[in-house]
């Protein structure tokens, strides 16, 4: 529940506030006031954090033959590190970390998360089990809200905004959109309103229904999990468009950082390009 107060505030203030708002992820004055005061105030955001970290990394391949993908570095931090990183700019430290491929390597580099200044726990699989199928392991931790994150991307966003989207649209799912010059790489979101239909895999260009794509990183309910099916499942193929057809799923689109590491070329640029999280 909101309730309307008056306040009265410095010239000079206003002025600072007025700059947050860009019409888009910050709408107007009274919205830039109340992330401020949320953050301020370390407003409501999800307590736990799961980082998908089991994958083999074969478009990286030599170099994932001996180093985790999770372990790239850029700018001499691994890619956990720079999620670590946007994590605490909200206040969240409680991680999990569902790992696979050479995970003893993640384990021993990471450990509880302490020197990193968040507390990590793991779940392990045993075998594959896509980007969907950790969750179901991981159940147990997930009571409430909960963010989830792909480990192999950089992304700067503001979570505290995306949780209060997710919480005005009262959605099961709210998947991160980040927009693109060239779409035809990825999956496309369809979208009517702020509610996902549909994603559109690697569409030509000219014929793709938006310029967004799915980011990896997720804001969930816990009822998400009861529709991943067991072993093997995707997030993308096997959870997704069952929650579009409900009618429960819902984009967020923000105009932060986002790269790409999955392969040589992308792992190069984000080196390149990407600035560090303050």
């Amino acid at each position: 529940m909101k309730e309307r107060v008056t306040l009265t505030l410095d010239t000079n203030l206003l002025r600072e506030i007025d700059s947050k708002i860009d019409g888009h992820r910050i709408k107007s004055r009274s919205h830039a006031i109340e992330l401020a005061l949320l953050q301020s105030f370390g407003g409501n955001v999800p307590k736990v954090a799961v980082i998908l970290a089991g994958g083999v990394g074969t478009r990286l391949q030599p170099i994932t033959y001996e180093v985790p993908k999770p372990l790239l570095t850029v700018h001499d931090k691994t890619l956990l590190e720079h999620l670590f990183d946007l994590f605490k700019k909200y206040g969240i430290k409680d991680v999990l970390i569902s790992i696979g491929y050479k995970g003893h390597k993640i384990k021993e580099t990471i450990g509880n998360g302490r020197k990193f200044g968040v507390h990590v726990n793991y779940v392990e699989e045993a075998k594959p089990l896509g980007t969907a199928g950790p969750l179901k392991l991981a159940k147990p931790f997930l009571t409430d809200t909960f963010i989830v994150s792909n480990a192999d991307e950089l992304k700067e966003l503001d979570l505290m905004d995306m949780y209060m989207f997710h919480k005005d649209n009262k959605a099961t799912a709210t998947i991160a959109l980040a927009s693109v010059d060239d779409p035809s790489a990825y999956g496309v979101a369809k979208l009517q309103g702020n509610r996902i239909l549909d994603f559109i895999e690697k569409p030509k260009r000219e014929n793709a229904p938006s310029n967004l794509i799915n980011s990896g990183i997720y804001i969930f309910e816990p009822e998400v999990i009861d529709y991943v099916p067991d072993g093997m499942a995707m997030l993308e193929k096997d959870v997704f468009p069952k929650l579009a057809r409900e009618g429960k799923l819902y984009g967020y689109p923000f105009s932060g950082q986002w790269f790409n590491t999955g392969t040589l070329e992308h792992y190069e640029n984000a080196i390149k390009k990407w600035r560090d999280i303050a």
